[in-house]
């Protein structure tokens, strides 16, 4: 083992153990680095005390969660949510026309959906999600499926000179770019107006497990605000292109395969992951099958 291995080992986020055992569930791992899937639970019904404390436990430790065969209402859906935490009211998609705080995801055999792509949902906002509950209502026969990322595992096993050189810088986090496509002129306008531009630490320390994270996202991290003031700039070119270079570095992690998991979806399957430790990737390569889902998302904390 060289030295870098070893401090990268060294830096490898510790493994939140549950010390809850009053429940009956099962939660079996579905890869090494990420993602558990939890049996013998009944989502139709409301979380008791130990279920809850449970379940927080299994998120933190696993940061994705699988529930199969969860036939549930909206309002079960959001219920469960709900459990966790305040839920948010997303300003472009959709929503259940009886539940606002459902999101309606998904295109049809017209309009390919545009999920494909690295993120962590809501990072522009100040107070980024804490976690998402996501069912599959419809899905594709083939296809279809989603990935996550540890970005825990992917901060820590970074060189430990990148590490020393990101340390401290902040990353600038937009609405517009990847949603703006969606607005006419008037509502960019005022989308703007309502959510503006946020700074949060490129590396977050997760509230609970005090693991250091990677946060930034190809989806909504746009620029970095202070890459001058951290890094040594003789002409334009060490500026812009310095600082691009560095924030693509940083946003290919997430594609390394050995921080994730793929989840193959099926008819009410629920997946319930901490979106301050992890990305997701939802893969399109069903269309022009549908593939309709319902997102209830918790808020989180200013992350720092």
């Amino acid at each position: 083992m060289n030295a870098e291995t070893a401090t990268a080992e060294q830096a490898a986020p510790a493994i939140i153990r549950s010390g809850v055992r009053k429940t009956s569930f099962t939660i079996d791992p579905i890869s090494p680095m990420i993602g558990a899937e939890v049996g013998r639970i009944d989502l139709t019904m409301p979380l008791d005390d130990d279920q809850y404390a449970a379940l927080r436990a299994a998120l933190l430790e696993h940061k994705l969660l699988v529930f199969r065969d969860q036939d549930i209402t909206p309002r079960q859906h959001v219920d469960f949510a709900h459990r966790f935490g305040d839920l948010e009211i997303h300003p472009v998609f959709p929503h259940h026309p009886e539940h606002p705080e459902l999101v309606l995801l998904g295109g049809d055999h017209t309009t390919a959906a545009r999920e494909n792509v690295y993120h962590t949902d809501v990072s522009w906002r100040a107070r980024p999600s804490m976690g998402s509950v996501l069912r599959c209502v419809e899905c594709p026969t083939v296809g279809g499926d989603t990935l996550w990322v540890n970005m825990a595992a992917a901060y820590a096993r970074l060189p430990q000179t990148v590490r020393e050189s990101i340390d401290g810088l902040v990353g600038v986090h937009d609405l517009l770019p990847a949603f703006g496509t969606r607005m006419t002129d008037d509502e960019r306008t005022a989308r703007r107006a309502a959510y503006p531009p946020v700074m949060h630490p490129v590396v977050r320390t997760h509230p609970e497990t005090q693991e250091r994270i990677l946060y930034v996202n190809e989806a909504f991290t746009t620029h970095l605000a202070n890459f001058v003031e951290k890094n040594d700039v003789r002409v334009g070119f060490d500026f812009r292109l310095a600082e691009m270079d560095i924030l693509q570095y940083l946003f290919r992690q997430a594609a390394i395969p050995e921080y994730q998991v793929r989840l193959k979806w099926r008819p009410n399957t629920i997946a319930f992951w901490d979106n301050r430790a992890t990305q997701h990737y939802a893969i399109q390569d069903y269309f022009p099958a549908r593939r309709r889902m319902m997102r209830a998302t918790i808020i989180g904390e200013v992350p720092v």
